[in-house]
């Protein structure tokens, strides 16, 4: 990791402070001459994602969508405008991260002197490859970073296919580019993102509304003209005093101080994570480069109406159906520690828990909170596998709405986003001086009581779920006709020994894929516990 801490922004636009404010949302605007910016601090959540990401890209997000499109619709002068637009109206994407110290982190967004400015952004931050999708996805996830703290997103377009089939040509075209219907071919788009800019949600809503810009019936000249309004009304120069970057997620709540109020929720806090009781993990390896991989198996359509029914007739949805898989998988090969409890983590969208208004319309922010499902490891032989399996399912599901309706939901996600900030800006300021060559490791700890060590309740968990449910209703297919999504896969860059597995519908089929650290894990083992997930919903799912 490089050491220093370097001012990402060119000297050019800095400011002094009698030319610069700050406006009712908080956001700092500032400016010189033509020039103006605007900025604010990253948020804890946005810290823990931002610190450790320096080196190597950790947490770096990617969305690959597989589709067949006419020729015409995915040239480049047509992406680029798209991709603009979208830049414009969700400014974290195209902002920098200026960094002056472990407390002293910020997003800074110069916007676009002109709709040129706008498509010479755009364009630096396009690329056109002749790449399968597998090694797009493998140069994202094991090659050099993609991503930077000048470069927060990116956008891929690959043309790997070759020609299908195209309507028939019209002895006179009534097509909205005004020229004859081109060959269809099989196109893969890769949509990368730092993850403290967002999460997964504001990744997929951003894909539809890409899709939905680039297949509409908009021609190049009416798309030229949007962009030129949309920069206008959003960062003209009349819009210096009220123009702001989205919340971070901490200013996206009331909060009423109170000593009484904080030490309750201190307390809570505290107690519920005493709670997490887990035993059981993968044993890990770590001889060799991390190196992450991605199987991915998919359920025709029929077989994912079965799924769904079946799940709807036991009382649960498919992502509680998915937690009481891993839970049975990892039971059929548990060997020891079968009387300490199975611990899975997830994430939950914060959104809907907001008090404060947003402060421009843009949903590129991070909005989530984690949460934990902890379930029995043993099977019991006196009761048949199937009723274990749905009664686990349906344990899961309670879980999961106590996690979302605990009225403390608030102040404990915000409490663990203060802790996963303060461990990661010390983290950071060791991993710097471990560069530097000036790390002085602490004092060792005074030794723990035996009886503190034997009294402490283990905490693990075997593997993190990220369950995005129905993606159907994200993507509106009807709204870009021309362009047919059929494959969809998700996933960041890990950190070694990372794994995560994920579950979505999407183009009515049912997806589930394990991304993990080939490197970082018993071979044996992981394969294993995959087979015996696969297992478990062929025999319980699909039967």
């Amino acid at each position: 990791m490089d050491s220093s801490l370097p001012v990402l922004l060119d000297v050019s636009h800095s400011v002094s402070s009698e030319n610069s404010e700050v406006n009712p949302q908080g956001s700092f605007c500032s400016s010189l001459k033509d020039t103006w910016k605007v900025e604010r601090p990253l948020g804890n959540s946005e810290l823990s994602y931002f610190l450790p990401s320096r080196a190597s890209g950790v947490n770096d997000m990617y969305l690959h969508l597989g589709f067949v499109s006419p020729e015409h619709v995915v040239r480049r002068a047509r992406v680029r405008l798209v991709w603009a637009i979208l830049r414009i109206r969700h400014p974290l994407l195209a902002s920098k991260v200026l960094m002056q110290g472990y407390d002293d982190v910020r997003f800074v967004f110069t916007p676009p002197q002109s709709p040129e400015d706008a498509l010479v952004d755009a364009d630096y931050n396009l690329e056109y490859r002749s790449s399968t999708k597998d090694e797009l996805i493998d140069s994202y996830l094991n090659g050099s970073r993609t991503l930077s703290s000048d470069r927060l997103s990116y956008l891929i377009v690959s043309q790997g296919g070759t020609s299908l089939p195209s309507p028939p040509l019209t002895p006179r075209s009534t097509s909205p580019f005004d020229e004859r219907e081109s060959p269809s071919y099989n196109y893969d788009i890769m949509i990368c993102a730092a993850h403290f800019l967002g999460d997964g949600m504001a990744l997929h809503q951003f894909a539809n509304d890409f899709f939905g810009l680039l297949g509409s019936e908009k021609t190049i000249a009416e798309l030229e003209a949007q962009l030129k309004e949309e920069l206008s009304s959003r960062w003209g120069t009349d819009s210096t005093r009220t123009a702001a970057l989205p919340n971070a997620l901490e200013d996206s709540f009331t909060v009423r101080p109170s000593k009484l109020r904080n030490a309750a929720e201190k307390v809570d806090f505290q107690l519920s994570q005493q709670r997490l009781v887990g035993g059981h993990s993968f044993r890990r390896q770590t001889k060799q480069p991390r190196h992450t991989i991605v199987p991915t198996v998919s359920y025709d359509p029929e077989q994912t109406k079965s799924i769904l029914k079946r799940c709807k007739t036991h009382g649960v949805s498919i992502s509680a159906a998915m937690f009481a898989a891993c839970n049975i998988a990892w039971a059929k090969m548990c060997t020891e520690k079968q009387d300490l409890s199975m611990m899975m983590y997830s994430a939950l969208n914060l959104r809907p828990y907001f008090t404060v208004k947003p402060v421009n319309d843009s949903y590129w922010f991070l909005a989530i909170g984690y949460f934990n499902v902890i379930l029995p490891t043993f099977i019991p032989r006196s009761i048949d596998l199937s009723s274990v399996f749905w009664h686990r399912a349906r344990v899961a599901k309670e879980q999961c709405t106590q996690a979302a309706k605990n009225r403390m939901i608030v102040s404990r996600s915000l409490l663990m986003a203060e802790e996963r900030g303060q461990r990661a800006r010390l983290w950071a300021k060791e991993d710097d001086e471990r560069e530097r060559g000036t790390f002085v490791p602490p004092p060792p700890a005074p030794p723990v009581p035996a009886a503190d060590t034997a009294l402490r309740t283990p905490s693990a968990a075997l593997i993190g779920l990220s369950l995005l449910g129905n993606l159907d209703g994200i993507y509106k297919h009807g709204t870009f006709p021309t362009i047919q999504l059929h494959t969809l896969t998700t996933g960041s860059r890990q950190r070694s020994g990372g794994m995560l597995l994920f579950g979505y519908t999407f183009a009515g089929k049912l997806w589930v894929s394990l991304g993990y650290d080939i490197n970082g894990f018993d071979k044996t083992m992981v394969e294993q516990f995959w087979g015996n997930v696969l297992q478990t919903m062929d025999e319980l799912l699909l039967k």
